[in-house]
């Protein structure tokens, strides 16, 4: 695939007009605008830019930090300059993670297309890359780097550069000793092969080696049964043993010999370690597992908070660029808190904030197009009104209008509400969530009414208007009966504003009611009334994470992204039987264990290729430590940390164990945090990655790394075993 690249270098003419560099409009706001010369470089892997064609150039983005590619047309921000700039002209850099979009604007239309097809060709390139084209990819870009005066090769002085980028500080005579080792030619320099050697030397797996010789019975190879034996007692792979040592033998042994005789080499060991098969998490769980004809509410479901905010939520930028990453992310349940706004058209913003403002209608564009592109299951359109009764009717309009055959008005075949329907009977539909004109029977009277409105803790108040169904007159001897039991009215679920039958209407099974307890939840309200509250009562309530504001990173947001990677990315998870089943007694405050506790045992090994927390501070070399993270009930909830590892971020080893008592894995979570440690300060992050437990395999497993905002760090890893044991003395290691 490298080798691939570089001939397209020399071959494709979007790619040599990129590489020769263009002048380009910059696009950070409706005001900044400003011309920068865009340049591809020779690797075909890196973007730079400056002021112009002789300026001191500066890296603006990898290749591999591209998601993808939009037209000017897609654009936002462009759009509000169309009479500025043709769409035509203008296109969008789209980067995995949190990182701002790139918007960008060419002299013609020509030019615009030649950077559109260079870069998505490109990007495309990288994503099929496997690991081994990816670090051969890494290792000339760590060549060039060292490389200052660009001869091809390497001294020992630029080797010693290069260390330090790769992150690693090492005593200076036993690099000399590897760099003499790698130097065949013995010119005292190193070619991009030698280099390779010495990469080899540098990053040599001592603790794999061990424990291939564990194994191996001549310390040189694995036989087919040895193999399976390490399958069996070290993986836990107990089923079809036989048959996976042969299909992996097949696919992670270089030498066509050895895969002739069925064995596996020290380097097949390896690439099996550090392939997608000997990844911590459980492929099997990769795709659509889960029943998925259940009822709505047996799942739990990817939701997002303040959905249109890209940053704090103040004073910062509402965009329909926060529900394109969202959905992207997953994410199934979107909040819409909606406006009265100029010219009868309703606004999106976090109401009395200085946050910016966005229009409904392209809101609803906006999830018209991306709705179903990451999973087909239902979105939820989670909507707070704030707007005038003229508004409403302008918001049903748009709804209706804009989302069309994905809006779901009405119930499943005109079916009562007596069940909820299920992810798949749902499959490609919008639904409302949102406050509706809802009838209520009066059991003994309006003052016993007024009383459970009160402790509902309903937000209605005397200003708030009550709606008898006027549009069917009541005859003689329904009239009479107003006072009994089957008495019906509507109610406005409104404080301050007069609710629109309109929007109502388009409120089906997700009618959203007041919490005041579990209790009281069950004994008054329906399937399809919903509640919604804060992070921090959830928690005095049930433990549980509610939802996300996904434009803020951290632990919260980590372990939903780890809960929700499982099950195809459909943003829904079935909950474990015992909180599907009505009758159950669960209290995840005094869990009582299904079963014995169990023991999980989690061996922090080894490091690999660690990224610098400051890669501006070239003499700076992380000090790294693995902090490992169970959450859980409140029992189960637990932390372990390792000590550091000083200067060493490119194999790093700890080889630490620790345990923890887990009552109720199925709602267990486990995260691994790699820090920088300091004396003086916070330890720095580095990588985490968090997974559930049902989703874990265990054995020697590598553990690939995240960044902050959910993007891979690859190739950074830690290299861990995992077990589960019944019986186990606590006081004892």
């Amino acid at each position: 695939m490298a080798s691939q690249i570089q001939k397209l270098l020399t071959t494709n003419q979007d790619l040599l007009l990129m590489q020769k560099g263009t002048m380009m409009r910059k696009v950070r706001t409706k005001s900044w605008k400003k011309l920068r010369y865009f340049r591809l470089q020779d690797d075909g892997m890196t973007v730079w830019h400056g002021r112009h064609l002789e300026s001191i150039s500066k890296p603006t983005f990898s290749i591999s930090d591209v998601e993808r590619i939009r037209k000017g047309q897609d654009s936002e921000l462009l759009r509000y300059l169309v009479e500025e700039f043709p769409l035509e002209q203008g296109f969008t850099i789209v980067f995995n993670g949190r990182r701002p979009n790139l918007d960008l604007v060419a002299n013609s239309v020509e030019e615009a297309q030649t950077w559109m097809r260079g870069l998505q060709l490109l990007v495309d390139l990288v994503a099929r890359m496997n690991y081994q084209e990816q670090l051969d990819q890494m290792l000339r870009e760590w060549f060039q780097q060292a490389d200052r005066n660009q001869d091809s090769r390497m001294s020992f002085r630029e080797a010693q550069r290069l260390l330090l980028l790769m992150n690693v500080e090492m005593d200076e005579e036993y690099a000399f000793s590897l760099f003499q080792e790698a130097d065949v030619s013995q010119s005292n320099t190193l070619d991009s092969e030698e280099f390779v050697q010495f990469y080899k030397a540098l990053t040599k797996r001592t603790e794999i080696e061990e424990l291939f010789e564990n194994f191996s019975s001549d310390k040189q190879k694995l036989t087919l049964l040895e193999f399976v034996d390490f399958l069996r007692e070290e993986q836990k792979e107990s089923d079809h043993s036989s048959d996976l040592a042969l299909k992996l033998i097949d696919r992670y042994e270089p030498s066509e010999n050895g895969r002739l005789l069925r064995v596996l080499s020290k380097d097949g060991f390896l690439s099996y370690l550090c392939s997608a098969d000997g990844n911590i998490f459980n492929p099997d769980c990769l795709p659509i597992y889960q029943d998925m004809t259940q009822p709505l509410s047996h799942y739990y479901i990817n939701s997002s908070h303040n959905t249109y905010l890209l940053g704090d939520q103040f004073c910062g930028q509402s965009s329909v660029e926060g529900y394109i990453r969202a959905l992207k992310r997953g994410c199934r349940c979107v909040e819409v808190d909606t406006w009265d706004g100029p010219d009868g058209e309703p606004v999106v913003y976090h109401g009395r904030t200085l946050t910016s403002r966005i229009l409904f209608k392209d809101v609803l564009a906006t999830l018209a197009q991306y709705a179903f592109q990451s999973s087909d299951y239902p979105l939820i359109l989670s909507l707070d009104n704030h707007c005038t009764w003229e508004q409403q009717k302008t918001m049903a309009h748009h709804l209706i209008a804009i989302l069309g055959e994905q809006l779901l008005s009405t119930t499943l075949e005109e079916q009562l509400i007596d069940i909820m329907p299920s992810p798949e009977q749902l499959r490609g539909k919008i639904l409302v969530k949102g406050k509706k004109l809802r009838t209520i029977e009066v059991v003994e009277s309006d003052k016993e009414e007024e009383e459970l409105e009160k402790d509902e803790g309903s937000d209605l108040d005397p200003a708030s208007a009550e709606l008898d169904m006027q549009s069917q007159p009541e005859s003689q001897e329904q009239a009479s009966g107003n006072k009994s039991k089957n008495k019906k009215k509507f109610l406005l679920q409104s404080s301050t504003t007069i609710l629109c039958p309109d929007l109502s209407a388009l409120v089906v099974y997700l009618r959203t009611a007041p919490f005041c307890s579990f209790t009281h939840s069950k004994e008054n309200y329906h399937i399809y009334d919903i509640s919604s509250f804060s992070e921090s009562k959830a928690k005095n309530l049930i433990r549980e994470a509610v939802a996300m504001n996904m434009q803020t990173a951290g632990s919260a947001m980590d372990i939903c992204d780890g809960l929700f990677r499982q099950n195809g990315g459909s943003g829904y998870v079935l909950k474990p039987e015992f909180l599907r089943d009505t009758q159950s007694s669960f209290n995840p405050m005094k869990p009582v264990s299904l079963y014995k506790a169990q023991i999980l045992v989690v061996q922090v090994i080894s490091g690999q290729r660690l990224p610098k927390v400051d890669k501006t501070k070239e003499t700076t070399v992380v000090d790294p430590l693995v902090r490992v993270e169970l959450y859980g009930v409140p029992e189960d909830t637990k932390q372990q940390e390792t000590s550091y590892v000083e200067n060493n971020g490119i194999n790093p080893y700890w080889g630490e164990t620790f345990y923890f008592q887990i009552q109720v894995p199925e709602l267990a979570m486990l995260r691994f945090v790699v820090k920088d440690y300091s004396r003086t300060s916070r330890n720095n992050f580095i990588g985490q990655y968090t997974l559930p437990w049902t989703c874990m395999k265990h054995g020697y497993r590598h553990v690939s790394l995240l960044s902050k905002d959910g993007t891979s760090l690859h190739p950074a890893s830690i290299f861990v075993y995992t077990c589960m044991q019944e019986d186990l003395d606590m006081d004892e290691p």
